[in-house]
């Protein structure tokens, strides 16, 4: 049984950080991209950040500079690690698990909240 599950969410002021963890298991899980996704109400869900099986990470504009994703293939784990946070960063972030071998195949995690406020 597959299982995606996201932790490290919660209340932080402007200008502190967090960091985000997902852990994968029930996968392949150096064959996987991992990415993270984020929505805030009323928006739609948007990618954050990403990194490929061949560790080639992505990033949203609006985080370039500030979120760092990795992963440790050992662990079955990939984090966020977040800076510099906005409220603008206020969201729920969902932990995204895609094969890079198998067409269609991806999981979901539940997510976790992050609050950025005062």
């Amino acid at each position: 049984q597959v299982q995606v599950v996201e932790s490290g969410g919660g209340l932080v002021q402007p200008g502190g950080s967090l960091r985000l963890s997902c852990a994968a298991s029930g996968i392949i899980f150096r064959i996987y991209d991992m990415e993270w996704y984020r929505q805030a109400p009323g928006k739609q869900r948007e990618l954050v950040a990403a990194i490929m099986s061949g560790r080639r990470t992505i990033y949203a504009d609006s985080v370039k500079g500030r979120f760092t994703i990795s992963k440790d293939n050992a662990e079955n784990t990939v984090y966020l690690q977040m800076n510099s946070l906005k409220p603008e960063d206020t969201a729920v972030y969902y932990c995204h698990a895609v094969s890079s071998v198998a067409r269609g195949r991806d999981y979901w995690g539940q997510g976790t909240q992050v609050t950025v406020s005062s």
